[in-house]
């Protein structure tokens, strides 16, 4: 990452809300609404980089309120601060964030905005490949499924196959009998697809293995299975992966991996098959790191996120462009949201990003109250 130095002027950082199209409903909670806060700096040149801090309370144990405090807290710290080497000024901050990683994440995006802007070059340009891989710059994401009544599930299956959606990413984990007949009309509504189940820690090992047998003899095998046991639960992360090991479905750690070290655990032991990152799980840097570790090893990865906007969503295709070691995206939240915050100037209305030709930063930049 090349070194830029800057000044910074002006620091705010503030909750922005906006309507979602639907509850965004998982097995360990439910988002209503988007309310993240968000944080914009501002040199003295006036060049400004954003970055957004998207909190899920019921996933990560994070509230609006601690890290606006921490936010607001860095902010104080960063006005009239000069800025040598942004990396180097990440690092240095990730103190003040420890246990609020989405925070993190949000002081890393607004500070490598300003570096790119400032070099004139997209935000993927400071992310270099990952294990001798290229950058990709045109991939689709994957459309989620949220959990909710069988017409739901028809529904929603019905409207994004119709946008061109081709891979379909199903929450599963509060009524076993319900989720059977969802991922099966799934299925029937778009049976070239592929599907990818994601249980938000909702099951027990014996329990996801028995559902896996029943969707087997329908033929609704999935590609990817997410989180099926609490995060705690290396042993039945690690039994579900034997069970499944050449069966065509790989077994993919969320919640469980937070952290690069959680990252190498989860390598090591052999518990999984692949690694779902998210930004607002390690933020930027580290997810960078956990990326990097995982294509050094072989193991396929996906990139995540939680209820973000089009800002944290458009930097999470940067970084994915600029490692180009991503095999399954799930970039899909602003799908879900109304509104300005759902548009990204790289992503079309199926799914597909493409960073070809994009200007300097991330490209997005919110309006602030």
């Amino acid at each position: 990452m090349q070194k830029v130095s800057f000044v910074i002027e002006e620091a705010v950082a503030a909750i922005i809300r906006a309507p979602l199209v639907t509850p965004f409903r998982i097995a360990t909670g439910q988002h209503d609404e988007l309310a993240n806060v968000f944080l914009r700096l501002r040199t003295t040149d006036g060049v400004c980089g954003y970055g957004e801090a998207a909190v899920a309370t019921h996933i990560t144990g994070e509230t609006v309120a601690a890290t606006l405090a921490n936010l607001q807290a860095a902010a104080a710290a960063l006005r009239g601060r000069g800025i040598d080497d942004p990396e180097e000024a990440c690092r240095e901050f990730a103190a003040r964030f420890e246990g609020n990683h989405s925070g993190l994440a949000a002081l890393e995006m607004a500070l490598l905005d300003i570096s790119s802007r400032m070099q004139g070059i997209p935000l993927y340009r400071l992310f270099a490949p990952a294990a001798a891989k290229e950058n990709v710059l045109s991939f689709a994401t994957d459309i989620t499924i949220v959990i909710g009544s069988l017409d739901e599930a028809r529904a929603a299956a019905r409207q994004f196959t119709d946008q061109g959606f081709t891979v379909f990413k199903i929450k599963v984990g509060l009524d076993e009998e319900l989720d059977l007949k969802r991922v099966l009309a799934v299925r029937e509504i778009a049976p070239a697809s592929g599907l990818i189940l994601d249980a938000n820690m909702g099951f027990s090992a014996g329990r996801m293995l028995a559902f896996l047998d029943r969707l087997d003899r329908h033929g609704a095998r999935p590609l990817l299975l997410e989180q099926p046991v609490p995060k705690q639960d290396w042993d039945g992360l690690a039994a579900i992966t034997a069970a499944l090991a050449g069966s065509g479905t790989l077994v993919c750690a969320d919640e469980s991996v937070g952290s690069l070290a959680d990252a190498r655990r989860a390598i090591d032991n052999g518990a999984v098959s692949a690694i779902n990152i998210k930004s607002m799980k390690s933020a930027l840097l580290e997810s960078a790191g956990i990326a990097r570790l995982a294509a050094s090893r072989g193991m396929p990865l996906m990139l995540g996120a939680m209820m973000e906007s089009a800002l944290s969503i458009t930097a999470s295709a940067h970084l994915a462009a600029g490692l180009g070691c991503f095999d399954f995206m799930d970039l899909d939240t602003t799908f879900f949201i109304r509104g300005e915050l759902a548009r990204s100037p790289y992503l079309d209305g199926s799914g597909r990003f493409d960073l070809q030709g994009a200007g300097p930063g991330i490209g997005v930049e919110p309006e602030f109250p």
